[in-house]
């Protein structure tokens, strides 16, 4: 399993939120590029980013502040965050970026999932946000009547190289994983699952590697690390059997 540190964006910052909701927002840093040589100096892996601010606009917003995340770090990355066509993945693609995440048009246009795959094979993540087990849209402000293990399925179909999942109820609470639901989804596909949402000591990355067999290989920390609740360099060690 691997740690994946996260930088969540607005307009121009590191921050976090509490359940999505952007009006609950922590600014943790005002230079995006020196957070992410800190999580890369502490032995994250794998770089977690979200365009909030795209999330919420359905077009990029934070392109100046990524580039200069992607010219720092020597390790990959992730983006995702108002990502709606081909040309977008396309141009982040082009500027760095390992993989990009798909999330609200996962559910609204899985044809263009489809098509991403087929031009980017391994390079396409879908983000799964769910909210009672629903799919949940649009930065998280539209909970929808499609169940998760359900587009997990379809998308696995179209050939995405993970799957994000995320428990809203539980992003930025700092209240532990949903253990269960992760595990479920998982095992419901064949494809990997990275796990998101209320990680919050090394406990919760413990409980996370016992349903790793399951297919749970990487976590997402976002809150936790940025407020010292997981001391990132120990988390790391943890999943390599150093502590």
């Amino acid at each position: 399993m691997i740690i994946l540190p996260a930088i969540d964006l607005k307009e121009g910052c590191c921050v976090r939120l509490e359940q999505g909701l952007m009006e609950k927002d922590t600014v943790y840093h005002d230079d995006p590029a020196a957070q992410a040589l800190i999580w890369q100096e502490q032995g994250g892996e794998f770089l977690h980013i979200v365009d909030l601010d795209g999330a919420f606009a359905g077009v990029p917003k934070n392109r100046e502040a990524i580039k200069a995340i992607v010219a720092a770090i020597d390790i990959p990355c992730e983006l995702g965050g108002g990502v709606r066509d081909l040309d977008t993945i396309e141009a982040y693609l082009a500027l760095g970026v390992d993989r990009v995440i798909l999330g609200t048009v996962a559910k609204e246009n899985p044809a263009l999932v489809e098509e991403a795959c087929r031009k980017f094979p391994g390079r396409i993540v879908v983000g799964i946000d769910a909210k009672d087990g629903l799919v949940a849209v649009r930065g998280w402000a539209d909970v929808t009547e499609k169940q998760a293990t359900e587009l997990a399925r379809e998308m696995e179909g179209f050939g995405v190289e993970a799957i994000i999942y995320t428990d809203i109820a539980r992003d930025g609470m700092m209240q532990g994983p949903n253990i269960k639901a992760t595990k479920a989804l998982a095992e419901a596909i064949s494809i990997p699952v990275i796990a998101s949402g209320g990680v919050s000591s090394l406990n919760d990355i413990r409980n996370l590697m016992e349903i790793e067999a399951s297919g749970v290989t990487g976590v997402i920390t976002g809150k936790a690390i940025y407020s010292g609740a997981i001391d990132l360099r120990k988390a790391v060690a943890l999943t390599k059997g150093g502590l």
